[in-house]
């Protein structure tokens, strides 16, 4: 298969990527396409949908053997699932699917045509191999079974963040990081109230604690 595009954001590092698509809608990327299918008709008729499929590659879980089980990191890493049962990066084939919202096609400038979409959960640079659009008639089943994912607790952290740190950032990725934070970016396995975690976002450093549901930013560096 032929690489077809690269994604752009502020996920540097895939510590705090979001482990779904759609978790996190504020975060918006660029799906820039290498020169050849920079044409403008490819993307005819794409304006009449609200959300596209991204067909991807785990790029950085690249490995020569592959495992039938995978400790899944929201079952506290000790419990193993059948890999076709989870959504590990650590697979036969290193392939990702993600719906996305399709926020704008930009027709001019540099690198044009390239799309604007948000919830992807995609580090920076990740190479893209085609995308489709989503649709609602085919693609929606709102009373599909969950497997073990249906016991797994979704709340929230309450998020706090110094005025003077969150200053640091530009204003266009303040509520992104907000929100990135709040789907709680630590491991499942891990509890301790007293570790300072660290992860980078939009360019800089941020460190950070959780204890009893809250998250509290420490530094933007």
């Amino acid at each position: 298969m032929k690489v077809i595009a690269h994604i752009q954001n502020d996920y540097t590092e895939k510590f705090g990527v979001p482990r779904q698509g759609g978790r996190v809608s504020s975060v918006k990327s660029r799906l820039i396409f290498l020169p050849e299918y920079r044409v403008k008709e490819a993307f005819r008729g794409l304006e009449g949908y609200s959300h596209i499929w991204l067909l991807w590659e785990f790029s950085l879980a690249q490995r020569e053997t592959w495992s039938p089980t995978v400790r899944p990191p929201k079952l506290g890493g000790n419990e193993r699932i059948g890999v076709f049962a989870t959504r590990s990066p650590f697979r036969p084939n290193p392939l990702g699917l993600t719906c996305v919202t399709l926020e704008e096609i930009v027709t001019e400038g540099k690198e044009a045509p390239y799309l604007i979409v948000g919830g992807a959960d995609l580090m920076n640079g990740t190479p893209v191999y085609d995308i489709k659009p989503y649709l609602p008639y085919a693609d929606a089943y709102p009373d599909a079974k969950a497997g073990f994912t249906a016991r797994l607790d979704d709340r929230l952290l309450e998020v706090e963040i110094p005025v003077k740190e969150l200053e640091k950032l530009p204003p266009s990725s303040q509520k992104a990081l907000f929100d990135v934070l709040a789907q709680d970016p630590r491991p499942g396995y891990q509890e301790d109230p007293d570790r300072i975690y660290g992860m980078s976002f939009a360019g800089k450093n941020v460190r950070f604690r959780v204890s009893e549901g809250k998250l509290t930013v420490l530094e933007i560096s």
